[in-house]
């Protein structure tokens, strides 16, 4: 066992759960109406928890166990053979599966963003335990666990593909089948609180370094660079979106700029620990002008109730930073190089994105068909437009003024 590498990856994991609890719950409970903020809070609270016991039960060994193409196996189902004594390359297979859980916590996590302030909380519960059986699992042993576009040498470091095309793709196919919110798009109240929307904001940065650094898997120079053109991603983001904001509105608003901070962080993700600097910088400000293009495009031109934007920032921006890593990848740009053309690579990466957005895409339409027929998804007109989410689903209030 490599002690340094496990103290790193020790301290990853505990960043990574860090994203979701409290970073996103908070980034996107500040973004919605007062009446709705605990409910939001409690999606993902609950995610997390049903999350990990997805994965102890099933998701880890589907994900990585097996030598299959398009699924592993079973022979790990509630992490039999796991003990203390088990490894995983130079680090102990109990922290390497504590580490993939919170990626698996954080990836329908983010989804609920999609779907705040109309959406039953028990549909919320069915759709995320089935999804990440049948999306989530698979398509991680695709990638990462020595599946079928592993073996076609696709490059994905830290979730690019697994985490940010799953969930955006799933995020528009659970909105368009449940519908827009009420008063769509005129009527919509703005976020109640752009103040707890930052500071979850701000703990996904911190939190952002354990998802792309610590995908190394080691403590070395590639986390090193990992987590500096992270960085430089977010930064370049954050001002880009600022900038074009500003330009168009008068006035640069702090919404727009940790939508943009969280639109650098997703497109780096999957070439983090491909790239050098000038390609964190060239990710940052792509994400930024073409993440904002597609937040107005979504709602405006497709009428699409994305709420929170999911697919536009985690979607778009998974599938950018992806079919960029080839070329970002470089010497010329300052990556580490790559053992095949730049066209070569580019074709594996864009095989990747349309063969994960299509299984993604039927997978969660079938889903979200059968949880709509058993449950329902929506919460009644009175609970959406009167009472709130908070006190409907929960019987608790955000707030006592």
């Amino acid at each position: 066992m490599n002690e340094a590498n496990t103290a790193w990856i020790l301290v990853s994991t505990a960043l990574v759960l860090l994203m979701t609890l409290p970073g996103l719950a908070l980034f996107y409970a500040g973004l919605v109406s007062s009446k709705n903020t605990l409910s939001t809070l409690a999606q993902c609270f609950v995610i997390a928890c049903l999350a990990s016991i997805v994965w102890f039960i099933c998701g880890y060994s589907i994900a990585f166990n097996g030598e299959g193409l398009f699924f592993g196996n079973l022979d790990k189902m509630f992490l039999s053979g796991v003990n203390i004594s088990s490894m995983s390359g130079d680090i102990p297979e109990t922290l390497f599966v504590m580490f993939q859980m919170t990626f698996a916590i954080i990836t329908p996590a983010l989804i609920v963003g999609a779907f705040v302030e109309r959406i039953k909380f028990s549909a919320v519960i069915m759709i995320t335990g089935i999804w990440l059986v049948l999306v989530y699992s698979p398509v991680t042993h695709w990638v990462w666990g020595g599946g079928w576009l592993a073996k076609m040498g696709v490059m994905d470091f830290a979730g690019g593909l697994v985490v940010h095309t799953t969930a955006g793709i799933s995020a528009l196919v659970i909105v368009k089948m449940l519908g827009p919110r009420n008063g769509f798009p005129r009527s919509i109240k703005p976020p109640h609180s752009p103040v707890i929307a930052m500071i979850g904001a701000a703990l996904l940065w911190v939190g952002w370094f354990g998802f792309n650094a610590g995908s190394a898997l080691a403590a070395n120079q590639n986390a090193a660079m990992a987590m500096l053109v992270t960085h430089i991603s977010a930064a370049a983001a954050t001002i880009t979106w600022m900038a074009i904001d500003w330009y168009k509105n008068g006035k640069p608003g702090l919404v727009g700029m940790i939508t943009g901070m969280v639109a650098g962080l997703a497109t780096v993700t999957p070439a983090s620990g491909y790239i050098g600097p000038m390609g964190g910088l060239i990710l940052g400000i792509s994400s930024g002008l073409i993440c904002y293009w597609f937040v107005g495009f979504i709602k405006n031109a497709m009428n699409i109730d994305d709420s929170l934007d999911v697919f536009a920032v985690h979607g778009v921006g998974g599938i950018l930073g992806t079919i960029l890593c080839g070329l970002l990848a470089t010497s010329q740009y300052g990556g580490l190089g790559l053992d095949t053309t730049v066209w070569e690579q580019t074709k594996v990466q864009i095989i990747g994105v349309l063969s994960i957005s299509l299984y993604t895409l039927i997978a969660t339409i079938i889903i979200v068909f059968v949880v709509k027929s058993l449950i329902g998804l929506r919460v009644s007109e009175q609970e959406e437009n009167t009472e709130g989410l908070d006190f409907g689903s929960h019987g608790e209030s955000s707030y006592r003024l």
